[in-house]
């Protein structure tokens, strides 16, 4: 059974930085109203097949929806807004964003064949807008992440770092708390997300959750549970309305075998936002605790959610799925 770890910061981060810059789809998008966002952009494009927001919100749309086999309809969608937007930074952040996700579950040699124009779309998107702080770190995630012979690098890293604390200290201590959680110093990265002003912006909100949410996580998989928690619990409060502490909580319990306390937690979760990974760690826990029954109906709604599971972990509910009903 796979027990999935913590997903590595680089990649969790650039899974989480998906949004674009503000667009008419924006406030709907943060608020889940999914189906609304797509049946509106579908009536935009019906009438103008170009509209560069209704484009950005399509990519972002089938990003969230999960499914791996629509990523090239959605690389192909950013291809056309850049094409009738060549100057819009959104665009092209689009195409970063969707080829990202492409390397999350591509595998590392199929991701090698494009990072370089994961790179390119980031670094295009931040030269037409200097302050499209998404961009920036989503950037500086594949500077971290890569190799350098596909132009990752920790020098490259730092270097946009400092160009950004220039433009805005608030995003430069974001990141570099993102840069530090690279490098293994877990203290200084909460302590400098923690200190940074993300008052009345939410792009400086994401980021300090998006730190908050790698280092819990961090901390889950070196078994520091009393500092995961502690950070999740930290993420709750902070959050109310976001899924990412009770979740977390979850997580740290079941690893611990503390399952019916994880169970409460997940379901905690699920009441903020339905996820088909909440429903699967449930199923675990269920399946650990002997009961098959609990655990089939866990697992089945985890194949029934929008975002979808990845394939890998798809591929073990379904196993599972036939070992309890066997």
């Amino acid at each position: 059974m796979i027990y999935p770890s913590k997903i590595s910061i680089a990649l969790l981060s650039l899974t989480l930085c998906h949004a674009a810059s503000a667009h008419e789809y924006s406030a709907q998008l943060r608020a889940k109203k999914y189906a609304e966002v797509e049946q509106a952009v579908a009536a935009k494009l019906a009438v103008d097949a170009t509209n560069l927001d209704a484009l950005v919100a399509k990519t972002q749309l089938i990003i969230l929806e999960g499914k791996e086999s629509r990523l090239d309809e959605a690389s192909k969608i950013a291809e056309t807004c850049i094409s009738a937007h060549p100057q819009s930074s959104d665009c092209h952040q689009a195409l970063g964003n969707v080829l990202g996700t492409k390397a999350i579950t591509a595998g590392i040699m199929s991701a090698m064949s494009y990072a370089g124009k994961i790179r390119d779309s980031f670094q295009k998107a931040i030269e037409l807008d200097a302050q499209n702080y998404k961009a920036r770190a989503s950037l500086l995630q594949f500077y971290l992440q890569a190799p350098s012979f596909v132009g990752g690098g920790k020098g490259k890293a730092q270097t946009l770092i400092k160009e950004t604390n220039q433009l805005n200290p608030t995003a430069g201590m974001l990141m570099q708390a993102n840069f530090d959680l690279s490098d293994e110093k877990n203290a200084q990265a909460e302590a400098l997300a923690l200190k940074a002003n993300t008052a009345g912006s939410d792009v400086f909100l994401d980021m300090q959750r998006d730190v908050l949410v790698s280092l819990g996580h961090s901390y889950v998989q070196e078994k520091k549970f009393a500092d995961s928690e502690r950070v999740f619990r930290d993420l709750s409060l902070r959050f109310p309305h976001q899924a990412v502490g009770s979740y977390g909580m979850g997580k740290s319990l079941q690893e611990q075998g503390k399952l019916k306390e994880a169970i409460s937690y997940l379901e905690k979760s699920i009441s903020i936002e339905n996820s088909a990974y909440a429903y699967y760690r449930i199923g675990q826990c269920w399946q650990a605790s002997k009961d098959n029954a609990k655990a089939i109906l866990a697992y089945e709604k985890a194949l029934s959610i929008k975002p979808e599971l990845r394939k890998k972990i798809k591929t073990d509910v379904e196993e599972q799925l036939k070992s309890l009903k066997a």
